[in-house]
């Protein structure tokens, strides 16, 4: 795809994936400390942020779930990308003692952690993983991306440790304002039930079916009302007909949306 004349705040600091894509997409990233530092920056109209969504195998990313509740932002495109991880240390794997690791990062190499059973210290992203390990030295190693380590002077030990060859994250592009092109392929929104009464969710879920809406994610997520009280993100395909459900669901539960949008392709990620 063509690059943007934008400017995108993304999780930093330097050498994070999403700091990688957001200099695919725009001219200028601003990076920020954390997930809910973007989601500020772009609530507050000082710019468009670009923050990850889900994951294929760990599933959705709760700062990025949680800051869409509580944040008046717009999803305005997705993105879908490969993610890859390497193990990046000063020495080799039998000397490794520690491994740095965003908790993302950690559940997606599950396996190669499980198998080297040393102490994990999380980390808040994969670029702070890489700065951490070389920091501490010795026998300190990250779970980071190869642009990480290469940065912070950490040899790549071992490549490609996620456990799926094709672990893909879906990242959103946020803004203030709401997608208004003609190229919008998905819809998203918040239901907050408010109340809790038997058959409420098959209840909305028909809203859906009757019009023949193709639901392409449900995940639910604490309301922070106390225990068993949930909000539920929705994802699904848009169409002529998606307007119309989210009236009727207005009349069952609170609706907060998140527009619609188009789907983003990257071109030579790797």
């Amino acid at each position: 795809m063509s690059r943007h004349t934008l400017i995108l705040a993304a999780l930093g600091p330097a050498g994070t994936i999403s700091h990688a894509l957001a200099a695919r997409l725009a001219n200028e990233v601003r990076l920020l400390p954390t997930i809910g530092a973007v989601f500020e920056h772009v609530a507050a109209g000082k710019g468009d942020g670009l923050v990850p969504l889900e994951n294929s195998e760990a599933g959705g990313v709760g700062p990025s779930l949680d800051a869409l509740l509580t944040h008046q932002v717009f999803i305005t495109a997705e993105i879908c990308v490969q993610v890859r991880f390497h193990l990046a240390a000063a020495v080799g794997m039998d000397a490794v003692t520690a491994v740095y690791a965003h908790p993302q990062a950690h559940e997606q190499s599950s396996r190669l952690v499980e198998r080297l059973d040393v102490p994990v210290v999380h980390t808040s992203s994969n670029a702070a993983s890489a700065e951490e390990a070389a920091r501490v030295g010795g026998g300190a190693a990250a779970l980071t991306t190869a642009l990480a380590a290469e940065r912070c002077g950490l040899s790549l030990i071992a490549r490609d440790v996620q456990d799926a060859p094709d672990n893909t994250t879906r990242f959103v592009q946020i803004s203030k304002a709401p997608y208004t092109g003609e190229e919008a392929t998905k819809c998203s929104l918040l239901l907050d039930p408010m109340t809790d009464r038997a058959g409420l969710l098959a209840d909305l879920l028909t809203v859906f079916a009757r019009r023949e809406i193709n639901l392409t994610r449900i995940e639910s997520r604490p309301a922070r009302r106390g225990l068993g009280r949930y909000v539920f993100f929705i994802d699904g395909e848009a169409g002529p007909e998606w307007g119309r459900a989210v009236a009727e669901l207005k009349n069952l539960v609170e609706v907060k949306e998140f527009g619609c949008y188009p789907h983003l392709e990257v071109s030579g990620w790797r």
